[in-house]
């Protein structure tokens, strides 16, 4: 019997990848997006989910449910990008990435959970971030957002663990996607204190992404956690030094990273 995955925010980008991917190897895939109509040429079917709106997040889960069966896989994608100087950006920005990348998982957990439970068995895949797993320079707000996903998932983990449901993160470091387009970006305000440095720092944000890595390798990563009996806590997918950059910090005095951190940044 097919498993029945789901993948919020699967119209484009990774999710889109990873979708596509899991099609092919013959998984009953349902995407989401907040205006699925406007998708066109998506090979799996696409169901209405924002993740800010607890009814929409109940209504799609239960929609899957309904023409299914079942639900074996849920693999929370959906999140948008921020970037600027703290002080600039405003919170109402702020609060709406929070919606979007920490309280949306949570809604699209607590919605599927009843399911795996029932079922006995089940697997939920966070994707967080490499960025969450250190406070980087105009990019605060994502990695605080980011860090909180990857933190509420290893408590959940042992909540849910006698269940029989599986919960791990995934954390990937830079893919070539279309992030940096929905991405919010604080403007470079002429006369501002960060002007010229944020300005040079959101350039270097942009070149990283435009040169990332192919988003099927996060697919394929995808791939096998869900054929792994017991998934580790914590993956991370991504060229060598960012991946490094996780341990250096384990490893590390916090100054000496620190200052290791302002020179890949200029600052």
């Amino acid at each position: 019997m097919s498993k029945v995955v789901l993948i919020t925010g699967g119209s484009s980008g990774i999710g889109k990848s990873i979708g596509e991917f899991l099609h092919q190897k013959g998984y009953v895939v349902y995407g989401t997006s907040r205006n699925p109509e406007k998708v066109i040429n998506s090979v799996f079917p696409l169901v209405a989910l924002d993740v800010r709106n607890a009814e929409s997040v109940k209504k799609a889960v239960n929609e899957i449910i309904e023409a299914t069966g079942r639900l074996d896989v849920v693999i929370n994608n959906a999140g948008v990008g921020i970037t600027g100087p703290l002080e600039e950006i405003p919170m109402e920005e702020i609060k709406n990435n929070f919606e979007t990348n920490f309280f949306g998982p949570i809604e699209v957990m607590k919605a599927a959970l009843p399911k795996m439970r029932e079922q006995k068995s089940g697997l939920i895949i966070n994707i967080t971030s490499i960025a969450g797993y250190m406070g980087l320079p105009y990019r605060s707000v994502y990695s605080a957002s980011k860090g909180a996903l990857e933190l509420i998932t290893e408590a959940l983990r042992m909540e849910v663990k006698s269940f029989g449901i599986n919960i791990t993160n995934v954390a990937p470091g830079d893919f070539a996607t279309n992030i940096a387009a929905g991405r919010y970006h604080a403007p470079v305000i002429s006369g501002s204190a960060y002007e010229k440095v944020y300005g040079d720092t959101l350039s270097t944000m942009n070149e990283h992404v435009d040169a990332g890595s192919n988003p099927n390798e996060m697919a394929e990563a995808i791939y096998k956690i869900i054929q792994t009996k017991k998934p580790s806590v914590h993956y991370k997918v991504g060229v060598f030094m960012q991946k490094f950059s996780i341990v250096l910090k384990r490893i590390l005095p916090d100054t000496v990273y620190e200052k290791m951190l302002m020179n890949h940044y200029k600052l």
